[in-house]
């Protein structure tokens, strides 16, 4: 399938463990269909939340289209998330439990609609990232040092 990346949220993988994600269609308008086709959004702090059985996502950033006068709406309001039924239900019960959050990890164009990638994350803690930091600093360094090892 041909998937078009319009946006990627990173810091979301550097303050967040990844558990699970989930793929969910977006209710927008014309005119932010149409801005997103150009790039202009941020998903950077963004989150969803699920009330009274639906899914939306707050803070996320789609810049008004240039042509769109009056159509143009609010940039910072809130979306709904379009998710099965089963699934906004066991997400409800993940969130209830403490830590949990659900963030926006990418946003792209499938089969010409628009789709986000939900992750059900948790947060880190400051010595989370700086043993992931370790990791992928011994990670390289075993890389050079097999690539070094084959040139003799």
């Amino acid at each position: 399938m041909s998937e078009k990346i319009i946006s990627l949220n990173r810091k979301a993988k550097k303050d967040y463990s990844i558990l699970e994600t989930h793929e969910a269609g977006v209710v927008l308008s014309g005119t932010e269909v149409k801005s997103l086709r150009a790039g202009r959004t941020n998903l950077s702090d963004s989150f969803a939340q699920v009330e009274k059985g639906e899914v939306f996502i707050y803070k996320w950033h789609i810049s008004p289209y240039d042509f769109g006068n009056r159509y143009n709406l609010e940039p910072k309001r809130p979306r709904k998330l379009l998710l099965h039924r089963t699934e906004i239900k066991r997400l409800y019960g993940k969130v209830a439990e403490r830590g949990f959050a659900l963030i926006p990890l990418k946003l792209y164009l499938k089969k010409g609609r628009v789709k986000l990638e939900l992750a059900l994350a948790k947060g880190k803690h400051a010595y989370d990232k700086r043993e992931d930091l370790k990791r992928k600093e011994m990670e390289r360094e075993m890389e050079v040092a097999f690539k070094g090892y084959g040139k003799k």
